[in-house]
């Protein structure tokens, strides 16, 4: 069972933020597909939950030129319906229609699953491949500085994820080898070519998601499959547990990565 709190809803944004800086130690809440299940398991304990729920103008998908840019509290199943976003970027579409189950995907929400960083999280990859900007409260935080280490980004105390701006690329495919009972990535590489730049992200299996520096490269002068097929990434520092070990997430990093390469074409 859960320790006490007190719990509040907001119904703007300036209102969540007093909220949060008069708690004692208050914690934002957005799907909770995470953080209620830590609180279960008394390893978070927070004095108060600020739900943003009530945030009429964190909801909501649009098209913004050439990008698309979806509302914090923008649902999974939101992201995987709508139907400019899949026309635009379709590959995130797919991403966002394969995270959890049902009851995940109608709960979750995009900004709530980029600031709590999972690891294994499948948006990540999105970020980091797409070369999208997390707006907040604050300022812009572009892709690469967002994900700074496990369960850990670049957000400041406080500071509210409002909205994600994604670039429309000319090709983007996410492939994931998931872990069947979570959903969650054992191993997902994210490759997308935008304004001729090629970006591939990995998420699952490091302790955050990265770049795959020298895929880029290759693909930079031959985007095919074949043109990684012996470039890999070292085992040495990956994920390693029950699901899959090390050099088996480095193998399939590879795999993976020609799967969405493929998948592009």
């Amino acid at each position: 069972y859960m320790y006490d709190f007190t719990y509040q809803r907001a119904t703007s944004r300036d209102a969540a933020a007093a909220k949060l800086a008069a708690a004692a130690e208050g914690a934002y809440l957005a799907g909770g597909m995470t953080l209620l299940a830590t609180m279960k398991q008394r390893l978070a304990n927070p004095s108060d939950l600020v739900d943003l729920g009530g945030i009429d103008d964190l909801v909501g998908i649009r098209r913004d030129g050439d990008s698309v840019v979806v509302g914090a509290m923008a649902s999974h199943a939101a992201v995987a319906a709508d139907a400019d976003l899949r026309s635009a970027i379709p590959a995130l579409a797919d991403l966002a229609g394969g995270i959890g189950d049902p009851q995940v995907r109608n709960r979750g929400a995009i900004g709530g699953s980029i600031a709590n960083a999972d690891p294994a999280a499948d948006y990540p990859a999105a970020v980091v491949a797409l070369g999208a900007t997390v707006c907040t409260t604050a300022r812009e935080i572009a892709a690469d500085d967002m994900f700074t280490g496990m369960f850990e980004t670049a957000l400041n105390e406080g500071e509210l994820i409002t909205e994600v701006s994604f670039p429309v690329p000319e090709a983007a495919y996410y492939a994931k080898f998931a872990n069947l009972a979570s959903r969650y990535a054992i191993v997902g590489v994210m490759v997308a070519m935008t304004g001729g730049s090629v970006r591939v992200a990995v998420t699952g299996a490091g302790s955050s998601v990265f770049r795959a520096a020298d895929m880029e490269e290759a693909l930079a002068g031959n985007f095919s499959a074949d043109a990684i097929a012996g470039v890999n990434v070292p085992a040495d520092g990956l994920n390693s547990d029950i699901h899959a070990a090390a050099d088996y997430r480095a193998h399939l990093v590879n795999v993976m990565a020609r799967r969405a390469v493929t998948g592009c074409l």
